[in-house]
């Protein structure tokens, strides 16, 4: 039997180091990312600190974090990116989702 876990998101080093340095500074260590309806294409990306794990979030450890997707969230995030950028635009996390038909320019919402 086959016990391989599959998670939704595959975190890149620069995401999880962003991730590690805003944990101390949030006392926490828990980094939920999920999928909300709104933004100009339809859904948009969130992300918060929290202390809350519900029974059926996908859960991935790291050796000082962790990083939670829900249930609804997982099917629209699963395969994709998570990066942090710093440009002229500004620094922020970014997800390269291949299930996403279409992306607005910031690249904060997405269509399926």
């Amino acid at each position: 039997m086959n016990t391989q876990t599959f998670h939704s998101i595959q975190p890149t080093p620069k995401a999880l180091e962003r991730i590690t340095t805003l944990s101390a500074k949030q006392k926490s260590n828990q980094f939920r990312i999920y999928v909300t309806g709104g933004g100009c294409s339809g859904f948009q990306y969130g992300f918060k600190f929290d202390e809350e794990i519900a029974a059926d979030d996908d859960i991935q450890r790291f050796e000082e974090i962790a990083i939670l997707v829900d249930a609804l969230s997982y099917p629209y995030l699963y395969g994709s990116k998570l990066d942090f950028v710093e440009d002229l635009g500004g620094s922020r996390f970014i997800i390269e989702n291949p299930n996403a038909k279409t992306t607005c320019g910031c690249g904060e919402s997405f269509a399926i």
